[in-house]
């Protein structure tokens, strides 16, 4: 994916400014994954092994996980697509939906996660509610 994807996909635009994040699963930290991430992003990659290390298992403090994913999961099978290109349709349309708005209230849970973690010095969260 990376590799026949990814890359191919940056060389089309400019990304001096894009930081990359994944999570920690086996096949994103594996030293090759690192490795060519690294080559392609310089520092300007969070990862597990990576020169910003993103913590396992972390995803109470990821925007992606803790509202993208099932937001736009739940939108895009709404109306159950049963073809692939229906499919790609869907997530195309959601995700081109997805207003600034939305996504500075996104941020703005995300810092009082960020503050409740510095305040408490790491310890467990409770269960934050993403409220819109």
């Amino acid at each position: 994916m990376i590799t026949n994807f990814f890359i191919p996909a940056l060389n089309n635009h400019d990304v001096q400014e894009l930081w990359f994040q994944q999570d920690g699963a086996t096949c994103h930290t594996a030293r090759a994954t690192i490795d060519l991430l690294k080559d392609t992003l310089g520092d300007r990659l969070i990862s597990r092994f990576g020169p910003v290390n993103w913590p396992p298992r972390s995803c109470d403090l990821t925007p992606l996980d803790y509202f993208l994913w099932g937001y736009v999961k739940s939108l895009v099978y709404a109306d159950k697509p049963q073809t692939l290109d229906h499919l790609e349709d869907n997530i195309r349309r959601v995700i081109a939906d997805i207003r600034p708005q939305m996504l500075e209230k996104v941020i703005e849970n995300w810092t009082s996660r960020l503050d409740y973690i510095r305040a408490s010095r790491g310890s467990p969260m409770p269960e934050f509610i993403f409220k819109m």
